[in-house]
């Protein structure tokens, strides 16, 4: 089990959002969750903040998949298209570049074929953490 793994044991924030780790490996992560009806804002559609969180814990998972304790220095998400209760999203996180105790991940999530989110992760290594 990886450091990604190993951290997603414990991420009861994401579980209990009923977010499923597909896979994580150098540099590379994936992760599902289904929209329920809690997550649906006043417009009928899924609230940002659970597309962000999603896109989150794939990005988190591909930059601790190296083996050593990485968290967020910096995110942001740009929404393309409305997810709806029922739609299976899935993140895909990938690794763009690290350089030094830094790095930059790419998240793509998508319904389908259809991409709901473009997110761009910034990370940070901890300090004396493998």
């Amino acid at each position: 089990m990886n450091q990604a793994h190993e951290m997603f044991a414990a991420d009861h924030a994401s579980k209990a959002l009923g977010i499923e780790l597909r896979g994580a490996a150098d540099g590379r992560a994936e992760a599902g969750m289904r929209v329920t009806a809690a997550m649906v804002n006043g417009h009928g559609i899924a609230h940002g903040g659970y597309v962000f969180l999603l896109a989150d814990t794939a990005f988190a998972l591909a930059c601790n998949s190296h083996g050593q304790a990485a968290v967020a220095a910096g995110a942001d998400i740009t929404f393309v298209r409305p997810a709806h209760e029922g739609d299976l999203l899935v993140a895909v996180a990938e690794e763009r570049v690290r350089y030094g105790k830094s790095g930059v991940y790419d998240v793509t999530v998508r319904r389908g074929d259809e991409i709901v989110a473009e997110f761009r992760g910034r990370s940070r290594l901890l300090p004396g953490r493998a």
